[in-house]
C-alpha cells in the first residue's frame, strides 16, 4: 500500500513557531516520528507531499523518500491529492495527515481493513466525552457521512475522524476529486461524501494515544507521549562529570557534556553537542542540538529546538524555536495566580483554550531575551524579536519587534538590530 503523508500546510496556527512538520522533538522532526511509526506498521512505501515553502528542507532531511510538490495550497487536502494521486495508478493508497500523531498499530489496522469489496477504511477514535472534531456516522458497518463539530449532546456516534484513510483504488478517489468543486478548502471531504454513497467505507475504531498538533502548545501535550517511549542511552562520546546526576530514562546524544553538579531527571532527550552547565536542572524535557543550558538554569517539561542558550534562567512548560538566547534571570511564568486554565490570544483577538494549567511561552526563531525579563503565562514571541533587559511581557510580541522599557513603560518598535546566527556564537561556547 502506498502512503501519502501530507505536510504542505503553512502552519499558520503554529505561530510564532515555524514549519510544524519539521519542528524537532525528542531527537527527530515531528514527521520523523510519524515516518518511524508507519515503518513499524510495515508500511514503507511512503511519499511526502509538501509545498514550495518546505519541500527543499523536507527532501534534504528525508533523502531516501520520494517527494511531490502540491501545486495549489489553497485547495488543502484536495490540492495535495490532485498533485499526488496520478502517480499511484489503481493501487491501494493511505492518506495520512502530518497533523496527527498516533500509534503504529493504528496505521496497521487501517491497512489490513482493506479487503475485497471494500472501498476504503477510515480511522475513528472512540471518545467518551465531546470532542470538537468530525464525527463518523455509521449504519450497518458502513460509513454514511462525517458530521463536523456537532456540539455537545448532538454527536451522531462516539467515533471521531482521524486522517489515516485507506482507499482500495487510488484512481477512484482521483476521479471523485476531479469532479468536486467547492468554494472552501473542503474538496476532499466533499469527495469522500460522494464516495460513501457509491462504495462501502468502514470505520476502524481506535483507542490508543492520539495527539493532534495544530497550535504550538500541542507539542506540550505530545511531549510526554513521546518521552514515555524513551529508552535510556548515553552515546560513547558523551561526557558526564562524576558529580552530575542522571536519573531515570535519559538519552544523551553524541558529544553531549554534562558539567559538575548538573542534574537531568528523566524522561529526557538531550540532543547532539548540547552542554548542560554547572548546577543546571533539566527534567521531563526535549533539548535540541548544540544548546547551552547554562549555569543555574532549570528547564522543566519543555521543548527546545537547536542552538538555544540560557544562563540562570527558568524555562517551564514552554516551546522555544531555533537560535534563541536567554539572558541571566529570565523567567517564563507558567501558572496563573488562580491556577486556572491558561488561554492564548489568537491573531484575530479571540482567546483559544489550551487545556493546560501549566503553560509558559512560545518563542519563535532568532530571538534574544535580555537579562531579568519576565514572560506571563501563555505569551507568544514572534521570530527575530529582541526583548530588552528588565521588561515584563504581558502581551504577545509581533515578529521583528524590539521591546524595551522607556520612562517606566514597555515600548514596542520595529527591530532594526541584526540577529546573530549560531555560527557567530561558537566563540562563547565553553571549551
Amino acid at each position: 500500500m502506498k502512503i501519502l503523508l501530507l505536510l504542505a500546510g503553512r502552519s499558520r496556527r503554529f505561530w510564532p513557531l515555524s514549519e510544524k512538520s519539521l519542528f524537532p522533538i525528542c531527537g527527530k522532526p515531528l514527521i520523523g516520528h510519524q515516518i518511524a511509526r508507519l515503518r513499524e506498521a510495515g508500511l514503507t512505501d511512503i511519499t511526502l507531499i509538501g509545498g514550495a515553502h518546505n519541500l527543499a528542507e523536507v527532501s534534504a532531511l528525508f533523502a531516501d523518500l520520494p517527494t511531490i510538490q502540491q501545486e495549489d495550497l489553497d485547495l488543502g487536502m484536495q490540492g495535495a491529492l490532485l498533485s499526488a494521486l496520478p502517480t499511484c495508478g489503481s493501487e491501494p493508497v493511505m492518506i495520512v495527515s502530518a497533523n496527527d500523531v498516533i500509534e503504529s498499530s493504528a496505521y496497521a489496522s487501517v491497512a489490513t481493513a482493506i479487503t475485497k469489496g471494500i472501498g476504503g477504511a477510515l480511522l475513528a477514535y472512540k471518545v467518551s466525552s465531546y470532542f470538537p472534531g468530525g464525527y463518523v456516522t455509521v449504519e450497518k458497518d458502513r460509513i454514511t457521512g462525517i458530521m463536523e463539530k456537532p456540539g455537545a449532546g448532538n454527536e451522531p456516534s462516539d467515533l471521531v475522524n482521524i486522517v489515516a484513510h485507506a482507499h482500495a483504488d487510488a484512481s477512484v478517489l482521483l476521479d471523485a476529486l476531479k469532479k468536486t468543486n467547492s468554494e472552501k478548502d473542503d474538496g476532499y471531504e466533499v469527495a469522500l461524501a460522494s464516495l460513501f454513497k457509491t462504495h462501502q467505507y468502514i470505520a476502524v475504531p481506535y483507542e490508543g494515544n492520539w495527539q493532534a498538533v495544530k497550535f504550538g502548545w500541542h507539542l506540550l501535550h505530545l511531549l510526554p507521549l513521546l518521552l514515555q517511549k524513551t529508552e535510556p542511552s548515553i552515546h560513547p562520546t558523551a561526557s558526564v562529570h562524576p558529580s552530575a546526576v542522571i536519573e531515570g530514562h535519559v538519552v544523551l546524544e553524541e558529544g553531549v557534556r554534562v558539567l559538575p553538579h548538573a542534574t537531568i531527571v528523566g524522561p529526557c532527550h538531550i540532543g547532539r553537542g548540547t552542554i548542560i552547565g554547572n548546577n543546571a536542572l533539566v527534567r521531563g524535557s526535549s533539548i535540541g542540538k548544540h544548546c547551552v543550558i547554562g549555569y543555574n538554569t532549570e528547564v522543566k517539561s519543555s521543548v527546545l529546538a537547536d542552538h538555544v542558550w540560557t544562563h540562570s534562567s527558568y524555562i517551564g512548560d514552554s516551546v522555544v524555536g531555533e537560535n534563541v538566547s536567554f539572558g541571566a534571570g529570565c523567567v517564563t511564568g507558567n501558572l496563573r495566580l488562580d491556577e486556572g486554565e491558561i488561554h492564548s490570544m489568537w491573531q484575530d483577538g479571540t482567546l483559544v483554550s489550551t487545556s493546560l494549567t501549566k503553560f509558559g511561552a512560545l518563542i519563535g526563531n532568532d530571538c534574544r531575551i535580555g537579562i531579568q525579563v519576565g514572560l506571563n503565562p501563555g505569551i507568544k514571541v514572534g521570530s527575530q524579536s529582541f526583548i530588552g533587559g528588565g521588561c515584563f511581557a504581558m502581551e504577545d510580541v509581533p515578529e521583528g519587534s524590539f521591546v524595551r522599557l522607556k520612562d517606566g513603560k514597555v515600548v514596542v518598535s520595529k527591530n532594526k538590530a541584526e540577529v546573530p546566527m549560531p555560527a557567530d556564537r561558537e566563540v562563547y561556547r565553553p571549551k
